[in-house]
């Protein structure tokens, strides 16, 4: 394979990079490599593959560009807001680099496409921010024989490692069933520092060339963990388990949803097209923090964060309610007003109160 002028003054410190030189940037140039997620994660894994020359890069992802995403997720501005974010992915990723081949996927990875997708591609580097998405992506690679880059983030830890490389362990070799739904902080809810993404991402992109490349050590068999706010990491080293490749079909889509409400759970809650049709006839307790309450809010509703509903100043707020009448309570996305419901029965006294489905969030929408 053969340079061009361009890319040869594009490239030329990887050329240059003993131990890099024209042959790992040829192999850069001829690969085809999937990005799951266009979020958090993929923003820097894609600006940094597309700058190495990485020579075709799909990006799937069904979200649009969502003002509170510009914290962290830096191929987007505010121009983007309300645009899906592969469609703006792709324009900053072709004006950063020309001489490549960006293809965006305006939608979901499913059971019904994932292993036509992955099999047409060297490299998955999975974005995602859900167990669904992992547990798929991870059978789809054994069954198409695919190494996966990984990485995942939350509050400020991340962590990171190479899955299915070289008959290496797999996903399922450390994490082998996901977390029973309400164990993980909820999906909608949960905060990110902002450089957080940028640091893993940039680790799945620096695993993700050398496994193209055959450069160095992949973290296979490795996880490693980064805490921003010691700024130190650590390594774990993991086996693999025979038993992780065990799989001949993909699993379904509903697997691994630690974020759905269980069915117990569901009679605690009220739709908000109900709460609409009822809502003068109902009290509106809002558990979320000031600023959420800030930016918006159902009202009239009695405001008390939910670490106060117990005490002095949750009695002090709620005083002028009457705990017999009918109550709904709610938050950003419906977890929080969910563990509402235990304080405000049994320390509270209401006898008549649910949590509304979706929160705020589906009330604005």
């Amino acid at each position: 394979m053969t340079f061009s002028h361009d890319e040869l003054a594009r490239y030329q410190r990887h050329l240059s990079l003993a131990g890099f030189g024209p042959e790992a940037q040829e192999k850069l140039k001829a690969a085809r490599v999937l990005v799951i997620g266009a979020g958090g994660l993929g923003c820097p894994i894609l600006l940094y593959l597309a700058a190495a020359g990485v020579g075709h890069l799909t990006v799937i992802d069904s979200d649009k560009v969502d003002v509170s995403n510009l914290q962290r997720q830096v191929l987007f501005t505010t121009a983007d807001e309300g645009h899906p974010k592969v469609m703006a992915a792709a324009l900053r990723l072709r004006a950063l680099n020309p001489l490549i081949t960006v293809e965006p996927m305006d939608a979901r990875l499913t059971r019904a496409n994932a292993l036509d997708l992955i099999r047409a591609h060297d490299v998955v580097v999975d974005g995602s921010d859900n167990f669904t998405t992992r547990y798929l992506v991870n059978d789809a690679c054994v069954l198409a024989n695919r190494p996966l880059i990984y990485g995942a983030i939350q509050g400020f830890e991340g962590q990171a490692s190479v899955f299915n490389y070289n008959g290496g362990p797999t996903y399922r070799c450390l994490f082998p069933e996901p977390p029973a739904p309400g164990t993980v902080p909820n999906c909608s809810e949960a905060g990110v520092l902002g450089v957080l993404p940028g640091l893993i991402g940039t680790i799945q992109a620096t695993e993700t060339i050398k496994v193209i490349t055959g450069i160095g050590e992949p973290l296979s068999g490795r996880l490693l963990l980064w805490n921003s706010l010691t700024m130190t990491s650590r390594t774990l080293r993991f086996a693999a388990d025979p038993a992780s490749r065990a799989i001949t079909e993909l699993p379904p889509d509903s697997y691994g949803q630690t974020c759905a409400v269980p069915a117990a759970a569901m009679a605690d809650e009220i739709a908000a097209m109900d709460v609409r049709a009822m809502l003068a006839s109902l009290q509106l307790i809002d558990v979320r923090e000031d600023w959420e309450r800030d930016l918006g809010a159902i009202q009239p509703s009695v405001h008390v964060p939910l670490a106060k509903l117990g005490t002095d100043e949750g009695f002090e707020a709620l005083a002028g309610l009457d705990p017999a009448k009918s109550t709904v309570v709610y938050c950003a996305a419906g977890a929080r007003s969910l563990k509402a419901l235990v304080p405000l029965r049994a320390r509270h006294g209401f006898t008549s109160v649910r949590s509304l489905r979706g929160g705020f969030k589906t009330w604005a929408d």
